[in-house]
């Protein structure tokens, strides 16, 4: 029987409407992975700080791999279980670190998962945060190769699968942005530069890796939305982070290598994203292969305007999820989606 392999996509840091915030794109991944064989998504639609949920079926896969797999280079392998490093930033204050890793025991405690060795790199990362005119956010990392010196040593020494980083970010950033944000109408301004330091070790070995920024508790506000409500539950966002690296797809590098079982870029059944943000490579890769089902979703809207029209993208639009979640069930049974319409 064919597989059903479903491709969520949430591009990070552009205000997304859904999936813009702390893991507010969950209950769509959850739905989708009920009927999907494979859901395919990035840490960012998953990670909900000390809130996740774990579906065997779910592959958290970050962004640059995500994009590599859908241009045909690279495949996915689902694991069992990874062995996971964490890297923690030298810029961390001893409380913060503390608290780290107290979350990380408590990972092990209680949630069973395999930590094999935390590692502080040699220098602060130096994190800066940026905003560009559209409202996106990005990000600079000043010693991006003391993060990469640490990565190195975590998979030569204690033989990881998977990398955790704790960055220290500045808690000085744009304070207004940073209020719209809790209020459910701003931009995750972390979001940029937390991109720039996965898709750094990805692109350099190979492994999955994902990201939880270090910052001092906020004030607490009794309007913060729920939808940003999540990252004020606790102390550290890591917990997130590492259940979804404990099952993250292995990346295979080598197309000689790719087994029976691994995911490519022709194992992808449907692609779904939002309407206005069809500009990522792995959709615009997908495209060009023409491989999969398309679906833009229009309700989830972003700062950016980059519709499938404007690219000459070929699909089926829907007017939001519920709508997306319908033609990804016709398409699974082998229906015309346009026969359950007058």
């Amino acid at each position: 029987m064919l597989s059903f392999n479903v491709l969520l996509l949430v591009p990070t840091g552009i205000n997304a409407a859904i999936g813009g915030y702390a893991g507010d794109a969950l209950p769509v991944a959850r739905t989708i992975a009920s009927i999907a064989d494979h859901l395919i998504t990035h840490p960012n639609v998953l990670n909900g700080a000390s809130l996740y949920w774990s579906m065997p079926n779910i592959l958290y896969t970050e962004g640059y791999a995500l994009d590599r797999m859908a241009r045909g280079d690279w495949g996915l392998r689902p694991m069992r279980s990874n062995r996971i490093g964490v890297i923690f930033d030298r810029g961390m204050e001893p409380d913060l670190e503390l608290r780290h890793r107290q979350a990380i025991a408590a990972a092990q405690a209680t949630l069973g998962l395999n930590i094999a060795d935390i590692l502080i790199t040699d220098q602060p990362l130096g994190v800066e945060l940026r905003s560009g005119d559209s409202g996106a956010a990005w990000g600079t990392i000043a010693n991006l190769d003391s993060l990469l010196r640490a990565a190195a040593k975590l998979i030569e020494v204690a033989q990881v699968q998977a990398i955790a980083v704790v960055a220290r970010f500045p808690d000085d950033g744009d304070r207004e942005a940073l209020q719209n944000y809790r209020q459910g109408k701003g931009v995750d301004a972390l979001a940029g530069a937390e991109a720039v330091i996965s898709h750094a070790i990805v692109r350099e070995f190979g492994i999955p890796c994902a990201h939880a920024p270090a910052l001092q508790p906020l004030p607490l506000d009794p309007t913060v939305s729920p939808r940003a409500a999540a990252e004020e539950l606790g102390y550290t966002f890591l917990p997130s982070v590492l259940v979804g690296l404990s099952r993250a797809p292995q990346i295979i590098r080598d197309r000689h290598l790719f087994k029976p079982d691994d995911i490519t870029a022709d194992d992808i059944a449907a692609i779904v994203t939002p309407y206005s943000a069809c500009g990522g490579a792995g959709l615009l890769a997908l495209n060009a292969l023409s491989l999969g089902h398309h679906i833009f979703v229009k309700e989830n809207q972003t700062t950016l305007n980059v519709t499938p029209e404007m690219l000459g993208l070929k699909g089926l639009i829907a007017d939001n999820y519920w709508e997306a979640i319908g033609l990804l069930a016709a398409l699974k049974a082998g229906v015309n989606p346009q026969s359950l319409r007058i």
